[in-house]
């Protein structure tokens, strides 16, 4: 009877051990070692560029430079972004990425996604204006989650940042 007890009990830590799996995913596993900020870093924010750099209109002092897309390969780079950002929200509500209040995190991140394919649509049909508009809207998702996760909890645990935070104005009459 004893060395049943020790063999259960000795079972009974190693499936503790073991990885979780949720019997609605069929078991599956997920990684999930890489830390948020360097999938924002590594992933996001590259997929978010790779759409952004592709709308709009730079003015420089030469004038003014369409960013718009002038090739099919350029255009399948914002499709690329968007598809990529679609996912992105998917990821984010992966077991063990969530944050909480898990509600408000999984609303953005399906905003996120919801807004990239959207996006993703303007791409593939070339449109310029709703590409700038689109992409206007994913930076609002962005912004909004940011507010919340990153800038509202950094100045809960810090408080505002001291000193003006912008560089001084260049003084006109000195020149």
């Amino acid at each position: 009877m004893k060395r049943f007890l020790v063999l259960a009990a000795s079972a009974a830590l190693l499936s503790a051990c073991q990885p979780k799996t949720d019997a609605a995913t069929g078991g599956a596993k997920f990684n999930n070692s890489v830390p948020m900020t360097e999938f924002m870093g590594h992933f996001v924010d590259p997929a978010a560029f790779m759409y952004w750099k592709g709308s709009g209109t730079e003015i420089t002092e030469a004038g003014e430079r369409d960013l718009s897309p002038t090739t099919d390969e350029g255009w399948d780079v914002l499709v690329t972004g968007a598809t990529m950002l679609v996912e992105a929200g998917n990821v984010m509500q992966l077991p063990g990425r969530t944050r909480a209040p898990e509600a408000d995190w999984n609303k953005y991140a399906q905003m996120l996604s919801e807004r990239a394919l959207i996006a993703r649509a303007a791409a593939e049909r070339h449109d310029k204006q709703a590409v700038f508009d689109e992409g206007g809207r994913l930076y609002e998702v962005c912004v909004a989650c940011h507010e919340q996760f990153i800038v509202q909890p950094q100045l809960k645990a810090n408080g505002p940042a001291e000193g003006d935070p912008l560089p001084p104005i260049p003084d006109a009459k000195a020149k």
